[in-house]
């Protein structure tokens, strides 16, 4: 009598199909990291548009944009003292965040007690989802308003459309709101940020310094700008965790994706509000 054979995976078989196995996930795994990175940067641009429209909200209810920071006196220092109310907070009432709104104490500054219950609570729209130190930090922002085209401290005097104490209209954007940069991506920083509320550098930004060139690195699990300033009026540009460049808004509404080797000239042009320069067409 004949017995009945067991067909079964031999051992070397087994080891071919897991390493067959292991060379696929190996294949596919960036195709995941990459569509990953996709959906943020598409939620990203979702954030920053709808930054824009509030900005746009605001102009058309008051018809100026909102002035970049207010202090008694310029230019702004990089602490956690003084009035510094800024625009973010002007804008909640145009992102379906009246309460927010309602709640802050404009009769005090921004670091005062009466502020901290406003200035804690996170706010969606103010998180790029690929900034992972910003959404750990329920006061942080992943954006910034752009102050002025030079790395230059936040002052009345600035060139941008959010600066010190100052509020222009859409006639004095000569420029273009479709060729002036509004708001973009920036790094955040939890030894140096002070907060969405805070019309520092923790929400403006310039185009004076290269896109990207502050990249922070790991400090015992903390951030840290690359650049380590120390220097309190020091300001800086923006910067973006999306591979190769950033996500900026326009004053017309539109986002568009800027290379981290952007010319820097052309990077400062569509940070002026009003140079009056023709503006290079190819970056």
């Amino acid at each position: 009598m004949k017995h009945k054979r067991n067909e079964a995976f031999t051992l070397v078989e087994l080891l071919v199909v897991i390493a067959i196995i292991g060379i696929l996930v190996a294949l596919l795994l960036p195709a995941v990291q990459a569509a990953r990175e996709a959906a943020r940067r598409m939620s990203c641009t979702n954030n920053l548009t709808q930054l824009a429209i509030a900005v746009q909200g605001y102009e058309s209810a008051f018809r100026v944009y909102p002035q970049g920071t207010i202090a008694e006196s310029g230019p702004i220092v990089n602490v956690a003292q003084g009035y510094h109310h800024n625009w973010l907070s002007k804008l909640l009432p145009y992102m379906e965040e009246q309460n927010t709104y309602q709640h802050i104490d404009f009769s005090v500054g921004v670091y005062d007690a009466k502020n901290k219950p406003v200035r804690e609570i996170a706010i969606s729209l103010h998180d790029c989802p690929s900034d992972r130190w910003a959404n750990g930090d329920l006061s942080a922002t992943s954006y910034a308003g752009l102050h002025h085209d030079l790395d230059e401290p936040i002052d009345t005097t600035n060139n941008g459309v959010f600066f010190l104490n100052g509020s222009v209209d859409y006639e004095q954007i000569s420029d273009g709101t479709s060729q002036t940069i509004f708001i973009a991506e920036k790094f955040s920083d939890r030894q140096r940020d002070l907060g969405w509320m805070s019309g520092t550098r923790s929400t403006l930004r310039n185009t004076g310094t290269p896109l990207n060139a502050g990249r922070p690195k790991n400090r015992g699990g903390s951030p840290v700008e690359a650049e380590d300033t120390i220097d309190p009026l020091a300001v800086g540009g923006f910067g973006s965790h999306h591979p190769g460049g950033g996500e900026f808004a326009y004053g017309d509404g539109h986002v568009s994706f800027l290379s981290e080797t952007i010319d820097l000239l052309t990077y400062q042009q569509l940070g002026h509000r009003a140079d009056g320069k023709l503006l290079r067409r190819d970056y």
